[in-house]
């Protein structure tokens, strides 16, 4: 059974960074496509990034563009979320989620393309 655990998640100043961790388990992290989303409370869920089984990359908002990167380290069966220069609207509960279907890769911004996810993290940008 495939599990997904996130950490990394706090209280961070505008302008500071955090590292998100998604820490796979019961399937390789290599023949995924993982992805990160984030909900504000009463808001629809966001894509904000993913990396595709053949460890290519896309992000999601302009906003997050050049500020973000994901990452995956095969050997630790992880995939990380480097949030730099944090903004106030970077606020959400950040979900990291994994598909090991052919679709997953090839569509990799949907939410549907994922058939396990993670319980979130809070991550809170204050002023």
């Amino acid at each position: 059974q495939v599990q997904l655990a996130e950490s990394g998640g706090g209280l961070v100043q505008a302008g500071g960074s955090l590292r998100l961790s998604c820490q796979v388990s019961g399937r390789s992290v290599s023949s995924a496509a993982v992805a990160w989303f984030r909900q504000v409370s009463g808001e629809a869920r966001e894509f904000v990034a993913a990396i595709r089984r053949r460890g290519s990359s896309v992000y999601g908002t302009d906003s997050v563009k050049g500020r973000f990167t994901i990452s995956r380290e095969s050997d630790k069966n992880a995939v990380y979320l480097q949030m730099n220069s944090l903004k106030l609207d970077d606020t959400a509960v950040y979900y990291c989620a994994a598909g090991y279907r052919g679709d997953s890769s090839s569509y990799p911004t949907f939410a549907a393309s994922y058939d396990y996810w993670g319980q979130g993290t809070q991550v809170t940008v204050s002023s």
